[in-house]
């Protein structure tokens, strides 16, 4: 199979230089000044055993394709608020032999939350959701760092809504030859929204730094027995705790790259690039959505959304709302809403 990775970002060229040191055949797309370093340079690709160049061929959509392959997959790996242009535009993709992409190709999202396989379901018919547990960076073009050892990532994957089939089993094997392990699992939707729990502090790390001192700890905390209430309210069945740490044990752990530091998670990262948009509406702005529809108030919750799109949009440095003044946003909010539920 040709693995065509669409977003070759943090997760997605991780994924693409593993696949293609392990002799599978990557196809990278990109944009601007990144896809111009990977044309010029090649895929630098920093991990604990030193720096990988992997030389790929590097387009900016489908049509420099042409007709797809056969046996093309088709991997997702932009942010969720980019994924609906990139199914726009690879969905019509005409395939040899007939039909297109959205009616015969793969397309497996690897990506943060839950909304982009769903996105996804409304044009391919072949949808195959991913569990994405892989510490990642890009920050600068052409170059990226993954810290992760002895394993770079899990990567539990399986059909989407449920079940599993050849076709997932077949991409994990060839996973599994990368430096990954990749699970395949009929459920793949429990573990993502076990993961929307975790990622409900990126949006706090992008907007006021590591989530390392006590305080800082324990808003995070309240930020995600605020999304767990919410899931429950929605009848929502998620991967425990106990569960998560027996898949992850120590096969993935953070080993530090001489001249890669990891400054933040993939929001954090997303400020510091100066992208203009982040993923908040699609990880804090689920559980708003849900608590919405399922009447439970989420203060915490909207306003790391509010506060990580402004950041966004007004390209504001990440980190640089001191800690002590979101404590203090917070608990405006939590008490207006406290107020507002008083009789």
């Amino acid at each position: 199979m040709r693995y065509i990775i669409i977003g070759a970002g943090a997760v997605g060229g991780t994924v693409g230089g593993r696949l293609a040191e392990a002799g599978q055949e990557v196809v990278l797309v990109a944009r601007g000044a990144h896809r111009a370093a990977l044309a010029e340079g090649g895929l630098r690709l920093r991990v604990p055993d030193g720096e990988l160049t992997h030389r790929l061929p590097v387009v900016d959509g489908p049509g420099e394709l042409g007709t797809l392959r056969a046996d093309d997959v088709l991997v997702l790996a932009v942010k969720t608020q980019d994924g609906e242009a990139a199914l726009q535009a690879w969905g019509p993709a005409p395939v040899e032999g007939g039909g297109t992409a959205a009616e015969r190709l793969p397309l497996v999202c690897a990506q943060n939350g839950v909304e982009g396989p769903r996105l996804a379901l409304r044009r391919f018919r072949h949808v195959y959701g991913v569990c994405v547990w892989l510490p990642s960076t890009h920050v600068e073009p052409g170059v990226v760092s993954a810290a992760g050892a002895p394993l770079t990532g899990i990567l539990h994957l399986g059909r989407y809504p449920h079940g599993t089939d050849d076709t997932a089993r077949r991409i994990a094997a060839d996973l599994e030859k990368a430096h990954f392990e990749a699970p395949v699992v009929p459920d793949v939707s429990r573990w993502q929204y076990a993961k929307l729990l975790s990622n409900l502090g990126n949006a706090l790390e992008a907007v006021t730094g590591p989530i390392g001192d006590p305080a800082a700890v324990a808003l995070f905390e309240r930020v995600r027995a605020e999304g767990a209430t919410v899931l429950e309210a929605a009848g929502i069945v998620c991967v425990g705790a106990e569960e998560q740490r027996a898949a992850r044990g120590d096969k993935v752990t953070l080993v530090p790259l001489d001249d890669a530091p990891r400054g933040g998670g993939s929001s954090w990262q997303s400020l510091s690039r100066g992208a203009g948009s982040i993923e908040a509406d699609y990880l804090n702005g689920e559980i708003a959505l849900l608590g919405r529809l399922h009447g439970v108030p989420t203060p915490l919750n909207e306003l790391l959304q509010r506060l990580a799109n402004e950041f966004a949009q007004e390209r504001r440095a990440p980190g640089s709302l001191p800690l002590p003044e979101l404590i203090r946003l917070a608990d405006d909010a939590v008490g207006a809403v406290a107020f507002v539920q008083e009789p």
